[in-house]
Protein backbone atom coordinates (compact mmCIF):
# COMPACT_ATOMS: atom_id res chain seq x y z
CA UNK A 1 0.00 0.00 0.00
CA UNK A 2 1.71 3.00 -1.13
CA UNK A 3 1.64 6.27 1.72
CA UNK A 4 -0.69 9.05 1.60
CA UNK A 5 0.64 11.99 -0.16
CA UNK A 6 -0.06 15.45 0.21
CA UNK A 7 0.50 18.00 -2.50
CA UNK A 8 2.26 21.23 -1.78
CA UNK A 9 0.86 24.38 -3.44
CA UNK A 10 4.29 24.40 -5.84
CA UNK A 11 3.10 21.22 -7.18
CA UNK A 12 5.25 18.84 -5.61
CA UNK A 13 4.26 15.99 -2.95
CA UNK A 14 5.33 14.41 0.21
CA UNK A 15 4.33 12.27 2.46
CA UNK A 16 1.55 12.75 4.74
CA UNK A 17 2.31 13.30 8.47
CA UNK A 18 -0.44 12.08 10.95
CA UNK A 19 -0.49 12.52 14.55
CA UNK A 20 0.19 9.47 17.51
CA UNK A 21 -2.63 10.57 19.45
CA UNK A 22 -6.07 10.93 17.25
CA UNK A 23 -9.20 12.15 19.00
CA UNK A 24 -11.88 9.61 17.37
CA UNK A 25 -9.19 6.40 18.49
CA UNK A 26 -8.61 8.13 21.91
CA UNK A 27 -12.46 8.12 22.44
CA UNK A 28 -13.24 4.82 21.28
CA UNK A 29 -10.16 3.26 23.53
CA UNK A 30 -12.01 5.04 26.46
CA UNK A 31 -14.75 4.17 25.67
CA UNK A 32 -13.45 0.12 26.20
CA UNK A 33 -11.60 1.08 29.33
CA UNK A 34 -14.94 2.13 30.60
CA UNK A 35 -16.61 -0.98 29.52
CA UNK A 36 -13.97 -3.09 31.12
CA UNK A 37 -14.67 -1.69 34.47
CA UNK A 38 -18.31 -1.83 34.12
CA UNK A 39 -18.47 2.18 35.92
CA UNK A 40 -17.56 5.33 35.44
CA UNK A 41 -15.62 7.15 38.14
CA UNK A 42 -13.54 10.54 37.76
CA UNK A 43 -10.70 8.53 38.45
CA UNK A 44 -11.62 6.06 35.88
CA UNK A 45 -12.43 8.31 33.08
CA UNK A 46 -8.87 9.84 33.99
CA UNK A 47 -7.23 6.97 33.98
CA UNK A 48 -8.67 5.64 30.74
CA UNK A 49 -7.24 9.01 28.85
CA UNK A 50 -3.80 8.28 30.37
CA UNK A 51 -4.33 4.53 29.28
CA UNK A 52 -5.51 5.43 25.75
CA UNK A 53 -3.03 8.12 25.25
CA UNK A 54 -0.04 5.81 25.50
CA UNK A 55 -1.56 3.11 23.82
CA UNK A 56 -2.07 5.81 20.71
CA UNK A 57 1.58 6.31 21.58
CA UNK A 58 2.73 3.11 21.65
CA UNK A 59 1.09 1.90 18.65
CA UNK A 60 0.63 4.66 15.97
CA UNK A 61 -1.52 4.08 12.87
CA UNK A 62 -1.75 6.22 10.46
CA UNK A 63 -5.07 7.64 9.81
CA UNK A 64 -8.21 5.45 8.26
CA UNK A 65 -9.34 7.78 4.52
CA UNK A 66 -12.66 5.32 4.21
CA UNK A 67 -12.75 6.99 0.80
CA UNK A 68 -16.23 8.20 0.74
CA UNK A 69 -18.54 10.18 2.22
CA UNK A 70 -21.79 9.89 4.31
CA UNK A 71 -25.75 10.21 3.09
CA UNK A 72 -27.77 9.72 6.78
CA UNK A 73 -31.02 8.75 5.20
CA UNK A 74 -29.81 6.05 2.65
CA UNK A 75 -27.50 4.80 5.63
CA UNK A 76 -30.54 4.46 7.92
CA UNK A 77 -32.27 2.53 4.82
CA UNK A 78 -29.51 0.17 4.69
CA UNK A 79 -29.64 -0.61 8.62
CA UNK A 80 -33.29 -1.22 8.42
CA UNK A 81 -33.38 -3.35 5.36
CA UNK A 82 -30.47 -5.07 6.97
CA UNK A 83 -32.05 -5.62 10.55
CA UNK A 84 -35.19 -6.79 8.20
CA UNK A 85 -33.26 -9.40 6.14
CA UNK A 86 -31.44 -10.81 9.34
CA UNK A 87 -34.96 -12.00 10.54
CA UNK A 88 -36.23 -13.01 7.27
CA UNK A 89 -33.81 -15.56 7.08
CA UNK A 90 -33.89 -16.26 10.46
CA UNK A 91 -37.32 -17.83 9.93
CA UNK A 92 -36.90 -19.26 6.46
CA UNK A 93 -33.19 -20.83 8.74
CA UNK A 94 -35.68 -22.36 11.30
CA UNK A 95 -38.29 -23.70 8.42
CA UNK A 96 -35.05 -25.38 6.53
CA UNK A 97 -34.11 -26.96 9.89
CA UNK A 98 -37.89 -28.03 10.95
CA UNK A 99 -38.98 -29.46 7.72
CA UNK A 100 -36.42 -32.53 8.00
CA UNK A 101 -35.64 -33.50 4.37
CA UNK A 102 -32.14 -33.01 2.57
CA UNK A 103 -30.76 -29.31 2.18
CA UNK A 104 -28.89 -28.85 -1.11
CA UNK A 105 -26.24 -25.92 -0.18
CA UNK A 106 -24.27 -24.26 -3.20
CA UNK A 107 -21.22 -21.57 -2.86
CA UNK A 108 -22.22 -18.64 -4.76
CA UNK A 109 -19.67 -16.34 -6.35
CA UNK A 110 -20.97 -12.56 -6.60
CA UNK A 111 -18.77 -10.04 -8.78
CA UNK A 112 -18.51 -6.94 -6.76
CA UNK A 113 -19.02 -3.10 -9.01
CA UNK A 114 -17.06 -1.45 -6.26
CA UNK A 115 -13.17 -1.58 -6.21
CA UNK A 116 -13.08 -0.15 -2.60
CA UNK A 117 -11.85 -2.54 -0.01
CA UNK A 118 -13.70 -1.19 2.78
CA UNK A 119 -16.96 -1.63 0.70
CA UNK A 120 -16.25 -5.00 -0.22
CA UNK A 121 -15.25 -5.86 3.59
CA UNK A 122 -19.00 -4.02 4.22
CA UNK A 123 -20.90 -6.02 2.01
CA UNK A 124 -19.12 -9.68 3.36
CA UNK A 125 -19.41 -8.74 6.75
CA UNK A 126 -23.23 -7.71 6.47
CA UNK A 127 -24.06 -10.83 4.11
CA UNK A 128 -21.82 -13.00 6.81
CA UNK A 129 -24.27 -12.17 9.64
CA UNK A 130 -27.47 -12.72 7.52
CA UNK A 131 -28.51 -16.38 8.62
CA UNK A 132 -27.69 -19.06 5.87
CA UNK A 133 -25.10 -17.06 4.22
CA UNK A 134 -21.33 -17.19 5.08
CA UNK A 135 -18.34 -15.42 3.13
CA UNK A 136 -15.92 -18.60 1.97
CA UNK A 137 -13.57 -16.76 0.29
CA UNK A 138 -12.70 -13.11 -0.87
CA UNK A 139 -10.61 -11.92 -4.03
CA UNK A 140 -9.41 -8.70 -3.63
CA UNK A 141 -7.84 -8.63 -7.34
CA UNK A 142 -11.39 -9.58 -8.65
CA UNK A 143 -13.35 -8.10 -6.05
CA UNK A 144 -15.89 -11.08 -5.81
CA UNK A 145 -16.89 -12.79 -2.48
CA UNK A 146 -17.64 -16.58 -2.78
CA UNK A 147 -20.59 -17.33 0.11
CA UNK A 148 -21.77 -20.79 1.11
CA UNK A 149 -25.66 -20.22 1.12
CA UNK A 150 -28.15 -22.50 2.65
CA UNK A 151 -31.04 -24.23 0.63
CA UNK A 152 -29.89 -23.36 -2.82
CA UNK A 153 -32.11 -26.22 -4.84
CA UNK A 154 -31.53 -24.99 -8.43
CA UNK A 155 -29.68 -22.18 -10.53
CA UNK A 156 -32.10 -19.91 -10.48
CA UNK A 157 -31.83 -20.08 -6.36
CA UNK A 158 -28.33 -19.24 -6.41
CA UNK A 159 -28.94 -16.62 -8.70
CA UNK A 160 -31.66 -14.88 -6.55
CA UNK A 161 -29.33 -14.75 -4.01
CA UNK A 162 -26.58 -13.07 -6.35
CA UNK A 163 -29.11 -10.21 -6.87
CA UNK A 164 -29.88 -10.18 -3.55
CA UNK A 165 -26.37 -9.05 -2.86
CA UNK A 166 -25.54 -6.83 -5.39
CA UNK A 167 -28.66 -4.94 -4.10
CA UNK A 168 -27.10 -4.53 -0.53
CA UNK A 169 -23.86 -3.08 -1.97
CA UNK A 170 -26.01 -1.05 -4.38
CA UNK A 171 -27.74 0.08 -1.05
CA UNK A 172 -24.10 1.07 0.49
CA UNK A 173 -23.04 2.68 -2.35
CA UNK A 174 -25.83 4.99 -2.11
CA UNK A 175 -25.37 5.68 1.27
CA UNK A 176 -21.59 5.51 1.34
CA UNK A 177 -21.09 7.03 -2.13
CA UNK A 178 -17.14 7.21 -3.56
CA UNK A 179 -15.56 10.28 -3.19
CA UNK A 180 -14.07 11.83 -6.36
CA UNK A 181 -10.52 11.62 -6.00
CA UNK A 182 -8.39 14.66 -7.66
CA UNK A 183 -6.61 14.22 -10.98
CA UNK A 184 -2.92 12.57 -10.94
CA UNK A 185 -0.31 15.47 -11.45
CA UNK A 186 1.98 14.83 -13.92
Amino acid sequence: MSPVMRTRRDGSTRPARHRAVQPLAVAWLLVVWLALWGDVTPMLLVGGVLVAVLVCLTFPLPPIDLGSSVRVLPLLGVVARFHLDVVRASVQVAGVVLRRRPVRNAVVAVDLETTSDFLMTLVASMLSLIPGSVVVEARRSTHTLYLHVLDVPDAAAAEEFRRTALALEQRLLRALPPRPTAPEAR
